[in-house]
């Protein structure tokens, strides 16, 4: 598939996925939604991915959604759109075998904030902003923002956040819990690279895993979560890193995880 509205790139085993709309500060349109799917599909199926990175060309990360795009459109089923559009994406995230990184270069704003939401971890620009902005539209938050969100910062915040449309600086979001680290626009190449650099060597079998027991933990009794820890470290113990790390812990030498 030719991209026309993402730039996709794969260095080695790490995936880079730029939403590439800067001139509307990377809004979601029609094109861009279904070339994110199938970007994601390809990472998904390369088992030499082990890492995937989402950032946004220019100084946004994402608008959300395009309403200039829509607005000469007669009435439109939103229902239609999140099934056909938004949710393959986010599902598709969260399923991912592999870890997410968010590059947050910029502004996430309405669907952009859910999508970043949807990472494993995020790296904030100093300049990076988020916004749940549907209440300004009079609409209630989608792709995914009503699940991450009172998961990263409790029901009452979420609620003053989704409700209010309250901007959540690079700083703010930090003492939240909303992303992992902030840096300078400058170094943020550069602080992401440690991240990556270590996942790209990272047993990642056993990461994808660990997506799913803590996915899983959110609804998940005590008992339910000691069987599928159990059921996950079946799965675990038979993969070849971790024959690697025994065989290097025994040998007191750093392991060469494969992500096999």
């Amino acid at each position: 598939m030719e991209y026309q509205y993402i730039k996709f790139v794969v260095t080695e085993s790490i995936a880079t996925i730029t939403l590439n709309r800067p001139e509307v500060y990377n809004a979601l349109n029609d094109g861009i939604t279904f070339e994110l799917q199938d970007a994601l599909k390809k990472v998904s199926r390369d088992n030499a991915i082990r890492v995937l990175v989402l950032t946004g060309e220019g100084k946004a990360f994402c608008s959300g959604q395009d309403l200039k795009a829509v607005s000469g459109l007669e009435r439109r089923s939103f229902l239609d759109s999140l099934h056909k559009r938004y949710n393959p994406i986010i599902s598709a995230m969260k399923e991912l075998p592999k870890p997410i990184i968010c590059k947050l270069n910029g502004v996430a704003a309405g669907a952009g904030c859910s999508l970043a939401l949807a990472c494993d971890m995020i790296i904030a620009s100093e300049a990076a902003t988020l916004i749940e902005v549907f209440i300004n539209i009079g609409l209630v938050p989608d792709s995914g923002s009503s699940y991450f969100l009172p998961r990263l910062v409790g029901k009452v915040k979420a609620f003053e956040l989704c409700s209010m449309g309250n901007k959540v600086n690079a700083q703010e979001a930090l003492k939240l819990g909303l992303v992992n680290r902030v840096a300078p626009i400058d170094q943020l190449d550069s602080v992401l690279k440690e991240y990556t650099d270590y996942f790209s060597k990272a047993p990642t079998r056993s990461i994808g895993l660990i997506k799913k027991l803590l996915d899983k933990s959110a609804t998940a009794s005590l008992d339910q979560m000691l069987e599928y820890e159990a059921y996950c470290q079946e799965i675990a113990g038979t993969t070849d890193d971790y024959k690697e790390g025994v065989s290097a812990f025994l040998e007191k030498r750093k392991p060469d995880f494969k992500g096999k």
